[in-house]
């Protein structure tokens, strides 16, 4: 079957590699030079299965208005005359109930969880590379009542069959020996164990490498316009600035911009750009660094080893498609990092990045098929684009062959949105 796919972030690499190792014929439209230049470029570097939940949860409206009044604010809020960014809040504020976010936790686990296992299958079929680490992930707690409000995740944990540690102080030290210098800061955590680490824009361009050594046509520097859609034959073809490209089937996996494409076709597509920030700070010293993921509940920032290099990843900031750099952001990112892991880095030599997480008001993505038979989407990850890569590439690639994917698919599809 000819396929076509829409973008090449980590998302639509891994659907494109999968969908060519079961033998079907592949090309990949993208408007960049490269693979994994936009939102998958520098992101914070977890594989987290552990950590999938949605930002929407019980008590989350009063600590939003909390962290917009802290100095290091997690959340920031740009007011804008867009009614797509207050119909999709409305949409997530309607999600803050601890029903909902039992039922959105456990999609997304399901989800991550298959996911983390396709990953381990793939990198010990193909041997990729990418800053891997596999030592777990550790939620760290400065407040005692943070620790203290874990039960409901531990809950959806144990119903998932996820492993986790609550840790105190030096349990904390002993998965995080740098932390011995700063115990007075925080009180203890929540360790995942099956999580990983890595770099994602080097697993993406590794995985494309290898996609197309399966035969997958790469197109950048195309810039996608238009669907062309007929009631009986669905889509025709995808229009573009290089010309009109047909296939069997249409994927798109464009992150934040999918909604536009497909919104003249009817479909309603709740994906809205969350804006996120992230600095790289080179080593200085080993034994101060990280040795996997550290993410700080109160700051909501992840702290990440990636081989020689510190990946300070998080905020969100609801800003549209804006895609200026704030340095205030930085501020942030820097005082974390430099609160717990003090003499790990040189942050005055670090590089500053910013990208557009696509999200949906729950927080699972949207993958699968559309009403038009020929059209699927794959999108609206957030923060866990990365994490839920191999398993998305692999259940769209077992749905448009024809085959049973390997989890279930309830509540996956943009049809929980009535689309």
């Amino acid at each position: 079957m000819r396929v076509l796919i829409l973008g090449s972030g980590v998302i639509g690499t891994s659907i494109a590699y999968y969908l060519a190792r079961a033998g079907h014929e592949v090309t990949v439209l993208e408007r960049q030079p490269a693979p994994a230049l936009e939102t998958s470029f520098a992101n914070a570097g977890e594989v987290s299965p552990g950590y999938s939940a949605p930002w929407a949860g019980p008590g989350v409206p009063v600590k939003a208005v909390k962290w917009m009044l802290m100095q290091h604010s997690p959340l920031v809020i740009k007011p804008m005359l867009d009614p797509a960014m207050w119909r999709w809040g409305l949409a997530m504020l309607r999600n803050c109930t601890q029903a909902r976010y039992e039922i959105n936790k456990s999609r997304m686990v399901r989800l991550a969880e298959y996911s983390r296992d396709c990953l381990k299958e793939l990198r010990a079929d193909t041997g990729i590379a990418y800053d891997e680490r596999m030592q777990g992930t550790l939620q760290l707690f400065r407040a005692q009542q943070q620790l203290d409000g874990t039960s409901k995740d531990v809950e959806v944990l144990q119903a998932s069959g996820v492993p986790y540690q609550l840790l105190d102080r030096e349990g904390c030290v002993q998965y995080e020996p740098a932390l011995a210098a700063v115990k007075g800061k925080f009180v203890g955590g929540l360790r995942l164990p099956g999580d990983e680490t890595g770099d994602c824009f080097k697993f993406t361009q590794a995985l494309a490498k290898l996609a197309e050594a399966e035969g997958v046509n790469f197109r950048f520097g195309v810039n996608i316009q238009a669907l062309e859609h007929d009631a009986v034959k669905g889509i025709t073809a995808v229009r573009t600035d290089a010309g009109s490209f047909t296939a069997d089937r249409y994927v798109v996996a464009l992150g934040s911009y999918s909604p536009a494409l497909v919104r003249p076709l009817g479909i309603r597509l709740p994906v809205y750009p969350v804006k996120g920030f992230s600095i790289t700070v080179p080593i200085t010293d080993a034994s101060g660094a990280p040795e996997s993921t550290v993410m700080d509940e109160t700051f909501k920032v992840a702290v990440t080893r990636l081989g020689d290099r510190i990946r300070v990843g998080g905020t969100a900031q609801l800003s549209g498609f804006d895609l200026r750099l704030n340095e205030r952001r930085r501020d942030t990112l820097e005082h974390v990092v430099t609160d717990l892991f003090p003499k790990g880095g040189s942050v005055r030599d670090a590089s500053f990045w910013t990208g557009l997480r696509p999200m949906t008001p729950d927080g699972t993505p949207v993958i699968g098929s559309t009403r038009i038979p020929n059209l699927m989407l794959s999108t609206g990850h957030g923060t866990l684009g990365w994490t839920m890569a191999a398993g998305t590439g692999r259940v769209m690639a077992d749905l448009i062959g024809g085959r049973a994917p390997g989890i279930d698919m309830e509540g996956l599809t943009v049809a929980r949105y009535g689309g």
